[in-house]
């Protein structure tokens, strides 16, 4: 039989890989990103218990929607003042994914690039403004991105405090 510390033990572990996962996929769009990190918090806290456990629970989800909601809505106003609207960028996604299995790994970006480029260019009917709303559309996501990802830093940070609180107070 399994004592309860060893399954305590497996549990943090598959939450810390799901935070990889997570954190992996704030960068890498096509993995659920946030997302999968207050998720893994919550089972985390549900499997563990204790007070650590719900406090790292209830400041992983306060990051994170603070997190998803500053990337998108920052990301959308700046794409609304460059008057980009989304379905490039939803163009790109599908690209991305497109790019992803034809060239592994490197053709994520790549295909996230082509394929709003040529979105954008298609759009504008004019490949030099193409290339123009390109960037801007790409500092915004990378902004979002950013803003995002450091957030869900935070939380790894808080999960880990957690982590060291519940283990050795228990």
């Amino acid at each position: 039989m399994v004592d309860s510390l060893t399954v305590q033990i497996i549990v943090t572990v598959l939450a810390g890989l799901a935070y990889a996962v997570g954190l992996t996929g704030i960068i890498v769009p096509v993995l659920p990103g946030t997302i999968t990190i207050v998720i893994a918090t919550l089972v985390w806290a549900i499997l563990i218990g204790g007070w650590p456990a719900w406090v790292a629970f209830g400041i992983v989800l306060l990051l994170g929607a603070a997190g998803m909601t500053a990337s998108y809505v920052l990301t959308g106003r700046r794409l609304h003042a460059a008057e980009v609207p989304m379905w490039p960028v939803y163009v790109a996604i599908a690209a991305a994914v497109v790019g992803f299995f034809v060239i592994p790994f490197l053709g994520l970006p790549i295909g996230f690039l082509a394929g709003l480029y040529v979105a954008e260019s298609l759009r504008l009917k004019d490949w030099r403004k193409g290339l123009d709303n390109t960037w801007i559309a790409l500092k915004a996501l990378g902004t979002g991105i950013l803003i995002e990802f450091s957030l869900a830093v935070l939380s790894t940070f808080t999960f880990a405090i957690a982590v060291i609180v519940h283990f050795v107070t228990a």
